[in-house]
């Protein structure tokens, strides 16, 4: 899924010749660096209550930037840089990003793994 994510990123820039679609795949890079950093490799510290500076800090990096996955493709579409069909493509791939890392997020809370 993570890959099929990647190459819809990739065929957005491709097919319109225009490869400003590519800064938001800097947010996929972002999104799970704070679970690497602050929640130990672990997405149990998302639903969790506790909280603390730490803590709080990742889940506001991890919000601010899965919602940044979604503004940058209609910011350059505002600024006219990219195509609508660029746009869409970017929300789809970002859509599977989400589905991976759910499934991700699910497969890590089985025990059963």
């Amino acid at each position: 899924m993570f890959s099929s994510s990647i190459l819809l990123q990739i065929l957005a820039c491709a097919l319109y010749g225009n490869w400003w679609p590519m800064l938001s795949a800097l947010m996929y890079v972002v999104v799970p660096m704070p679970c690497m950093f602050f929640g130990g490799g672990s997405t149990q510290f998302l639903i969790s209550r506790d909280g603390g500076g730490w803590i709080d800090a990742a889940k506001f990096m991890t919000g601010a930037s899965a919602v940044g996955s979604i503004a940058i493709p209609m910011i350059l579409l505002h600024a006219k840089l990219i195509e609508v069909g660029a746009m869409v493509i970017e929300l789809t791939s970002f859509l599977l990003f989400v589905c991976t890392v759910l499934c991700f997020h699910r497969a890590s809370l089985d025990d059963e793994w």
